[in-house]
């Protein structure tokens, strides 16, 4: 039997090594099912419940395997689905390739059904790539463009393929002739190092600082070693960016944890008082956060060379792969003698762990979220993956969790959208098989388009070779991080007409689907909990009753968010009480001793 369009699509995925795709059938792709069929396992195909989640997945996937994520939708409404996912990539720059099908060629330009202007609908979130296949003959070239351009720019792209195209007779390789393109699969990630003399001038600039700030960001994953080694000869602190919790442990006395709104008052500290700042790897956009303009000389690591010198105006901008980049440096770098800074630093992370400790165990109603968070962090399997959703589960995973060397961590970075808390988790489950994966997820996201997939769990869970997922969802009927946001940012009450959502058991739309559900209702449940849950033979969702009222405190409060929050109290707040309550519990915890 010939092969056709999509049987030749198939096995040229296989060929570039892809084992897995994330996707919903419709019409526009029969042809590509048709072909996954006929492959027998060639490609495992990952049923979803929504599109928006097979691209979060493809999102995830790249984020914790490095490989290039590929998700794979209908025309029409199953590509437009897909869009919000393929932003997070995008921003967060990922290797993803999106396959969307398109009516027949023939219906093109004649408004029918399901027809929609897909390369202009694709042209912003797949810039780099994007290209409708109208000849057998392309085939070949436009999967070896959209993966190589996706692993040579970090970025998403897309291959459109009209639903006549994909049972026509496949062309392995074209004619010999003018007007052809003939690809190859072969792609080699290149080790970019900046020159000596840059590195010179880089080396004299920290050499000369007296009080150093180091932030790393996702661009230093793989380098955890050197940023540690550098940062030892520097005798500085280590502030990190949200997606790059995971590039080094948080035991270290001189990590400072994260930066910025959901920050810690140590990397404040450090940001404020430093001369030198070392960039690794990270776009922060937060300047806020960041040292005033002249107040440090800067020094910027990074891969893309767009994204240098845009944060912060260095003196050095250093275009090269973090991990060759710092090894080059280090040689050049003379141990700081005076190790008061350190000192000082190290002192703050110690006061930091234990003013978050007593924030944690303070009494909420039912359970403070941060509790919930911080008996989590010592019971976190070795090697575990933890995916954060946005909002205010996003605070607590990025100041209560300590990180520890071997575990992978992520979240929605640049897009910080709803919903990708779950997905990702299920795509590092299917990656990483004999992992435990964790997903910190608050209510408003879970029924978003979260507890949809549930059910994509309970359908695949029994091949997993370990077989323990945790869902956390932080059920406080509240949607808590724009609840706070409309209070400190705006001066504004409380809307409960947009921010009460319904109270709904998690824990038993669990246990309907074949899976676990268990409860946290009061604090004393929250330490076995977490120990159940890990011990749990299938995976297990967590419905913990929390406290909406706990607030979501930024590093450092400026007059303008006290005097916004203090009229948003005086308008009225419906959660006067309960707000003003917390409130004063957790900013007594830094003055009681």
């Amino acid at each position: 039997m010939s092969q056709n369009v999509s049987d030749y699509l198939v096995k040229r995925l296989s060929e570039w090594n892809i084992k897995r795709i994330f996707g919903y059938p419709g019409d526009g792709i029969n042809g590509i099912m048709g072909a996954l069929d006929r492959a027998e396992g060639l490609i495992d195909f990952i049923q979803v419940r929504h599109e928006e989640n097979a691209a979060f997945m493809a999102c995830g996937h790249a984020k914790y395997t490095g490989e290039v994520g590929v998700c794979l939708a209908t025309s029409g409404p199953g590509a437009i689905h897909l869009l919000n996912g393929l932003y997070d990539a995008k921003m967060d720059h990922q290797p993803v390739v999106a396959i969307v099908g398109q009516q027949a060629r023939g219906a093109m330009g004649g408004s029918y059904q399901q027809e929609v202007d897909l390369v202009s609908l694709y042209k912003d979130v797949a810039h780099e790539y994007v290209i409708m296949v109208t000849e057998p003959s392309q085939m070949r070239h436009a999967i070896d463009r959209a993966f190589r351009i996706a692993l040579t720019e970090r970025t998403v792209t897309c291959l459109i393929i009209p639903n006549d195209l994909q049972l026509e007779k496949a062309v392995e390789a074209p004619e010999h002739k003018h007007g052809t393109i003939h690809s190859g699969m072969s792609y080699s990630k290149p080790l970019i190092v900046p020159s000596h003399e840059d590195l010179t001038k880089a080396a004299e600039i920290l050499n000369a600082g007296q009080r150093v700030a180091i932030l790393i960001g996702a661009g230093a994953n793989g380098a955890g070693r050197e940023v540690i080694e550098i940062a030892e000869l520097l005798g500085s602190g280590i502030a990190k960016a949200l997606l790059g919790k995971a590039v080094i442990s948080d035991d270290l006395p001189f990590v400072t944890g994260s930066i910025g709104l959901l920050g810690t008052s140590p990397s404040w500290d450090m940001m404020q008082e430093c001369d030198t700042l070392l960039m690794i790897g990270s776009s922060f956009p937060y300047s806020e956060f960041l040292p005033k303009e002249g107040q440090a000389r800067g020094i910027q690591i990074d891969i893309d060379g767009k994204m240098l010198n845009i944060r912060y105006p260095m003196e050095i901008s250093l275009m090269g792969d973090s991990k060759e980049t710092l090894r080059a440096l280090i040689p050049l770098i003379s141990p700081k003698e005076d190790r008061s800074w350190r000192k000082r630093i190290e002192d703050n992370v110690k006061d930091w762990w234990k003013l978050l400790e007593k924030r944690a165990m303070a009494s909420a109603h039912p359970i403070n979220p941060q509790r919930v968070f911080w008996e989590l962090s010592s019971r976190l399997p070795d090697n575990c993956i933890l995916s954060s959703d946005s909002g205010s589960s996003a605070n607590w995973f990025a100041r209560d969790l300590k990180i520890r060397y071997g575990m992978k961590a992520s979240l929605s970075g640049n897009l910080a959208t709803m919903c990708p808390g779950v997905p990702y988790t299920i795509a590092a489950k299917f990656a990483f098989p004999d992992r435990v994966p964790i997903a910190l997820i608050g209510d408003g996201a879970m029924q978003m388009l979260g507890i949809n997939e549930l059910i994509t769990i309970s359908k695949y869970w029994k091949r997993w070779s370990d077989p323990r997922l945790v869902i956390l969802v932080l059920n406080n009927k509240d949607l808590n991080q724009v609840t706070w946001e409309q209070r400190a940012m705006e001066g504004n009450p409380k809307f409960e007409a947009s921010q009460n959502i319904p109270d709904v058991p998690y824990d038993r739309f669990a246990e309907m689907l074949g899976l676990r559900g268990l409860s946290m209702e009061k604090p004393e449940d929250v330490g076995h909990v977490w120990d159940e849950a890990f011990r749990s033979d299938r995976p297990v969702v967590i419905n913990a009753h929390t406290d909406p009222n706990v607030p979501t405190l930024p590093p450092h409060i400026t007059f303008e968010q006290a005097y916004a929050f203090a009229k948003a109290m005086f308008k009225g707040d419906p959660d006067q009480l309960g707000v003003l309550t917390q409130t004063l519990k957790d900013r007594a915890q830094s003055f009681l001793p």
